[in-house]
């Protein structure tokens, strides 16, 4: 039997959620925000610096379009890792990311997506993660990656205070450590912050500087 990744209670928290939010609507705003601003670049972006360390605006692309296909294919019970490998963005880099997120979209929306078993490859080789648990690991990377792109561009990016109030016991169930420091790590260590906005906790408590600019 697979055994559950050191971080039990922190999973339980996010089973938890489902009860008393709507995970798949809100993961939908925050990838349809991220289609809006991605809509927006053009060539000479995708060389672009963004808060994600390493990462141009075409890295920070080709992560977003992989994860979307992997989430997607693990919503379907389908945990090949090669699913989650880059690819090529394309002629077109804002349809290739249009295509992946609509494909993520319509995978989600199936009426029992929250109660089935998703094999996360790139977050654990034997454990199966709740729908739950799986939807809410996409929510918050696309409200953070939203915010990514958007200071990347130079744009405003704001969320329903619904949504940062949904998002925030999310990023406080991301696990922290020397986990933060490994190489292709999701999200940096915590910088220190004492804004008391939410967007700008939650910013801060993965990994970015609020204040960041390009």
């Amino acid at each position: 039997m697979a055994t559950e990744p050191n971080i039990s209670a922190e999973l339980r928290t996010l089973d938890a959620l489902k009860d008393t939010v709507d995970l798949v609507a809100f993961d939908a705003q925050a990838v349809r925000t991220s289609i809006d601003l991605v809509e927006k670049l053009t060539d000479a972006d995708l060389s672009r610096p963004t808060p994600c360390a390493d990462w141009t605006l075409h890295g920070l692309l080709t992560h977003m379009i992989a994860q979307h296909y992997g989430f997607a294919a693990a919503s379907r019970g389908d945990g090949d890792p090669v699913l989650w490998k880059l690819r090529p963005l394309g002629a077109d880099p804002v349809a290739s990311y249009r295509a992946a997120a609509e494909h993520v979209l319509e995978a989600f929306a199936a009426p029992d997506v929250l109660d089935r078993k998703f094999p996360l490859a790139e977050f654990s080789a034997d454990y199966q993660f709740s729908g739950a648990q799986a939807v809410s690991f996409h929510f918050i990377d696309y409200v953070v990656h939203s915010w990514d792109v958007a200071k990347t561009l130079g744009l405003p990016v704001a969320f329903d205070d619904e949504v940062i109030e949904a998002a925030f016991p999310v990023a406080q169930a991301v696990p922290g450590g020397d986990i933060r420091l490994a190489p292709g790590a999701a999200f940096g260590p915590e910088v220190p912050y004492s804004t008391a906005d939410r967007f700008d906790q939650i910013i801060a408590m993965l990994g970015r500087s609020p204040e960041w600019s390009r």
